[in-house]
């Protein structure tokens, strides 16, 4: 996985749009002004939001992520090397989640999730 991946697969959710909020190479994807998605400038991994602290940890400890620094514990940094599908899972499980915390008449102007 890279840079290039990830950002391949976020361009593709409805609403999602790209930054570089803090400057220096940062891609932060937001849907509705909301992140879902962070890539550091050099960190080698894309951070993204699970539904609690436990779930983070959970997957911290499985050994599919790491803490993601300068996040709320309930953020994983998941590293480069992870399975491609499993990379485009919990990237979408992330938009999905951030998607549903919206306000209704946002998610309403939204083109419909993806399926999967």
């Amino acid at each position: 996985m890279s840079r290039e991946t990830v950002n391949s697969i976020c361009a593709t959710l409805p609403g999602a749009e790209v930054s570089d909020p803090w400057g220096g190479g940062h891609d932060a994807w937001k849907v509705g002004g909301k992140m879902f998605a962070s890539i550091g400038a050099t960190m080698p991994g894309v951070a993204i939001k699970t539904d609690s602290v436990e779930t983070a940890s959970m997957l911290i400890e499985m050994g599919a992520g790491t803490k993601a620094p300068y996040f709320h514990a309930s953020w994983v940094l998941l590293d480069w090397n992870m399975d491609a599908d499993e990379l485009r899972a919990r990237i979408l499980a992330s938009y999905r989640l951030v998607r549903a915390s919206l306000p209704k008449k946002v998610q309403a102007g939204l083109d419909p999730l993806p399926e999967g």
